[in-house]
Protein backbone atom coordinates (compact mmCIF):
# COMPACT_ATOMS: atom_id res chain seq x y z
CA UNK A 1 0.00 0.00 0.00
CA UNK A 2 1.54 3.58 -0.71
CA UNK A 3 2.07 5.01 1.88
CA UNK A 4 1.34 9.24 2.75
CA UNK A 5 3.32 11.66 1.97
CA UNK A 6 4.96 13.26 5.03
CA UNK A 7 7.05 15.94 4.78
CA UNK A 8 8.13 18.88 7.55
CA UNK A 9 6.48 21.22 5.36
CA UNK A 10 4.16 24.12 6.49
CA UNK A 11 1.28 26.49 6.43
CA UNK A 12 2.63 29.88 5.33
CA UNK A 13 0.91 32.63 7.89
CA UNK A 14 -1.54 35.63 6.68
CA UNK A 15 0.79 37.89 8.72
CA UNK A 16 3.58 36.94 5.97
CA UNK A 17 1.42 39.55 3.61
CA UNK A 18 0.10 41.52 6.26
CA UNK A 19 0.19 45.61 5.60
CA UNK A 20 2.52 45.08 2.42
CA UNK A 21 1.34 46.92 -0.98
CA UNK A 22 1.95 44.19 -3.65
CA UNK A 23 3.48 44.64 -6.94
CA UNK A 24 2.30 42.95 -10.34
CA UNK A 25 3.65 39.37 -10.47
CA UNK A 26 5.76 38.69 -14.02
CA UNK A 27 7.02 35.92 -15.42
CA UNK A 28 10.46 37.52 -15.25
CA UNK A 29 9.93 37.22 -11.47
CA UNK A 30 9.27 33.85 -12.05
CA UNK A 31 12.34 33.43 -13.99
CA UNK A 32 14.48 35.01 -11.41
CA UNK A 33 13.30 32.16 -9.12
CA UNK A 34 14.62 29.54 -11.12
CA UNK A 35 17.38 31.55 -11.41
CA UNK A 36 17.93 31.92 -7.97
CA UNK A 37 17.52 28.19 -7.40
CA UNK A 38 19.93 27.34 -10.28
CA UNK A 39 22.21 28.90 -8.88
CA UNK A 40 22.24 27.85 -4.95
CA UNK A 41 24.20 24.93 -5.59
CA UNK A 42 24.18 24.43 -1.53
CA UNK A 43 22.94 25.50 1.58
CA UNK A 44 23.35 25.41 5.17
CA UNK A 45 20.30 26.95 7.71
CA UNK A 46 18.94 26.90 10.76
CA UNK A 47 15.35 25.22 10.48
CA UNK A 48 12.12 26.04 12.56
CA UNK A 49 9.14 24.03 11.93
CA UNK A 50 5.19 24.84 12.94
CA UNK A 51 3.20 21.61 12.19
CA UNK A 52 -0.73 22.02 11.38
CA UNK A 53 -1.06 20.74 15.24
CA UNK A 54 1.24 24.14 16.57
CA UNK A 55 4.12 22.23 17.56
CA UNK A 56 7.35 23.66 16.93
CA UNK A 57 10.54 21.50 15.98
CA UNK A 58 14.04 22.98 15.40
CA UNK A 59 17.25 21.75 14.02
CA UNK A 60 19.57 22.03 10.92
CA UNK A 61 19.11 21.72 7.30
CA UNK A 62 21.53 21.10 4.83
CA UNK A 63 21.35 21.09 0.75
CA UNK A 64 22.97 20.19 -2.10
CA UNK A 65 21.40 20.24 -5.28
CA UNK A 66 20.31 18.07 -7.09
CA UNK A 67 18.82 16.08 -4.47
CA UNK A 68 20.07 15.90 -1.06
CA UNK A 69 18.50 17.38 1.80
CA UNK A 70 18.73 16.54 5.29
CA UNK A 71 16.77 18.06 8.29
CA UNK A 72 18.66 16.90 11.60
CA UNK A 73 15.57 17.81 14.39
CA UNK A 74 17.29 18.68 18.09
CA UNK A 75 14.99 17.37 20.27
CA UNK A 76 13.25 14.94 18.29
CA UNK A 77 14.02 11.37 17.13
CA UNK A 78 13.08 12.19 13.54
CA UNK A 79 14.79 12.48 10.61
CA UNK A 80 14.68 13.51 6.76
CA UNK A 81 16.78 12.91 4.32
CA UNK A 82 17.13 13.02 0.46
CA UNK A 83 20.45 10.97 -1.31
CA UNK A 84 19.97 12.19 -4.14
CA UNK A 85 17.24 9.59 -5.66
CA UNK A 86 14.92 8.73 -2.52
CA UNK A 87 13.30 10.99 0.49
CA UNK A 88 13.40 8.67 3.82
CA UNK A 89 11.04 9.96 6.61
CA UNK A 90 12.40 8.15 9.25
CA UNK A 91 10.99 7.79 12.85
CA UNK A 92 13.35 6.28 15.32
CA UNK A 93 10.50 6.45 18.31
CA UNK A 94 8.76 3.78 16.52
CA UNK A 95 11.62 2.72 13.76
CA UNK A 96 9.65 3.32 11.00
CA UNK A 97 11.11 4.44 7.59
CA UNK A 98 8.48 5.97 4.83
CA UNK A 99 10.41 6.57 1.45
CA UNK A 100 9.75 8.16 -2.20
CA UNK A 101 11.77 9.33 -5.00
CA UNK A 102 12.87 13.08 -4.54
CA UNK A 103 11.45 14.51 -7.82
CA UNK A 104 8.37 12.89 -6.89
CA UNK A 105 7.56 14.85 -3.51
CA UNK A 106 7.30 18.37 -3.50
CA UNK A 107 10.89 19.01 -2.12
CA UNK A 108 11.66 17.72 -5.74
CA UNK A 109 11.11 21.23 -6.82
CA UNK A 110 13.91 22.87 -4.37
CA UNK A 111 16.19 20.01 -5.17
CA UNK A 112 15.91 19.86 -9.29
CA UNK A 113 19.38 20.03 -11.28
CA UNK A 114 17.54 22.23 -13.84
CA UNK A 115 13.99 23.93 -12.11
CA UNK A 116 11.76 24.46 -14.23
CA UNK A 117 8.91 26.23 -12.57
CA UNK A 118 6.72 26.88 -16.00
CA UNK A 119 3.20 24.75 -15.78
CA UNK A 120 3.82 24.37 -11.74
CA UNK A 121 4.58 27.66 -10.64
CA UNK A 122 2.97 31.15 -10.06
CA UNK A 123 4.15 33.70 -8.42
CA UNK A 124 1.27 34.74 -6.07
CA UNK A 125 2.89 38.37 -4.67
CA UNK A 126 6.24 40.40 -5.25
CA UNK A 127 7.03 43.06 -2.72
CA UNK A 128 9.79 45.31 -2.04
CA UNK A 129 11.05 42.27 0.69
CA UNK A 130 10.86 39.45 -1.45
CA UNK A 131 8.61 37.06 -3.62
CA UNK A 132 6.40 34.06 -3.03
CA UNK A 133 5.90 31.70 -5.08
CA UNK A 134 3.26 28.39 -5.19
CA UNK A 135 3.98 25.22 -6.71
CA UNK A 136 1.29 22.93 -7.40
CA UNK A 137 2.10 19.63 -9.79
CA UNK A 138 -1.60 18.89 -11.85
CA UNK A 139 -0.18 15.54 -12.21
CA UNK A 140 0.33 14.93 -8.63
CA UNK A 141 -2.69 16.72 -6.28
CA UNK A 142 -2.67 14.60 -3.47
CA UNK A 143 0.62 16.06 -2.77
CA UNK A 144 -1.20 19.60 -2.29
CA UNK A 145 -0.06 22.85 -2.25
CA UNK A 146 3.80 24.40 -1.75
CA UNK A 147 4.40 28.13 -1.22
CA UNK A 148 8.07 29.17 -1.11
CA UNK A 149 9.20 32.10 0.06
CA UNK A 150 12.67 34.04 -0.66
CA UNK A 151 13.62 37.09 0.46
CA UNK A 152 15.89 39.91 -1.67
CA UNK A 153 19.24 39.37 -0.32
CA UNK A 154 22.10 41.14 -2.50
CA UNK A 155 24.65 38.18 -1.09
CA UNK A 156 22.24 35.08 -1.89
CA UNK A 157 22.51 33.23 -5.28
CA UNK A 158 20.39 35.49 -7.70
CA UNK A 159 19.88 37.99 -5.27
CA UNK A 160 16.85 35.87 -3.52
CA UNK A 161 17.63 34.11 -0.22
CA UNK A 162 15.44 30.96 0.12
CA UNK A 163 13.38 31.76 3.81
CA UNK A 164 10.73 29.34 3.71
CA UNK A 165 8.09 27.16 2.75
CA UNK A 166 4.81 26.41 3.39
CA UNK A 167 2.16 23.13 2.71
CA UNK A 168 -1.16 22.70 2.32
CA UNK A 169 -2.06 19.42 1.75
CA UNK A 170 -5.06 17.57 0.14
CA UNK A 171 -7.05 17.16 3.52
CA UNK A 172 -6.54 20.93 4.28
CA UNK A 173 -3.37 20.74 6.84
CA UNK A 174 -1.05 23.40 7.01
CA UNK A 175 2.29 23.35 8.35
CA UNK A 176 5.56 26.04 7.93
CA UNK A 177 9.32 25.97 7.71
CA UNK A 178 11.37 28.99 8.53
CA UNK A 179 14.76 29.24 7.63
CA UNK A 180 17.79 31.39 9.55
CA UNK A 181 21.61 31.65 9.45
CA UNK A 182 21.59 30.58 6.20
CA UNK A 183 25.10 29.66 4.49
CA UNK A 184 25.34 29.26 0.42
CA UNK A 185 27.49 27.27 -2.10
CA UNK A 186 29.79 25.60 0.66
CA UNK A 187 31.58 22.64 -0.08
CA UNK A 188 29.34 19.52 1.31
CA UNK A 189 31.29 16.58 -0.85
CA UNK A 190 31.58 15.37 2.98
CA UNK A 191 28.30 15.75 4.06
CA UNK A 192 26.38 12.76 5.15
CA UNK A 193 22.89 11.88 3.26
CA UNK A 194 22.46 8.64 4.42
CA UNK A 195 21.03 7.65 7.79
CA UNK A 196 20.89 4.35 10.32
CA UNK A 197 18.48 2.15 9.27
CA UNK A 198 16.58 1.78 12.81
CA UNK A 199 14.46 -1.36 11.64
CA UNK A 200 17.70 -2.93 10.88
CA UNK A 201 18.56 -2.82 14.68
CA UNK A 202 15.05 -4.55 15.74
CA UNK A 203 15.49 -6.85 13.32
CA UNK A 204 19.09 -8.20 15.04
CA UNK A 205 17.40 -7.68 18.57
CA UNK A 206 14.51 -10.25 17.66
Amino acid sequence: MKQPLRLPVAALLLALLGGTALAPASAATLDDVAASLKATTSLGADFTQIGADGKVLTGRMILARPGKIRFQYKDAKLLIVGNGRTLSFVDYKVRQVSQWPVRSTPLGILLASEPNLAGVAKVLATTGDGVIVEARDPKRPEFGTLEIRFRRDGQAPGGLALAGWTARDAQGGRSEIKLSNATYNADLSRADFGFKDPRRAFARAG
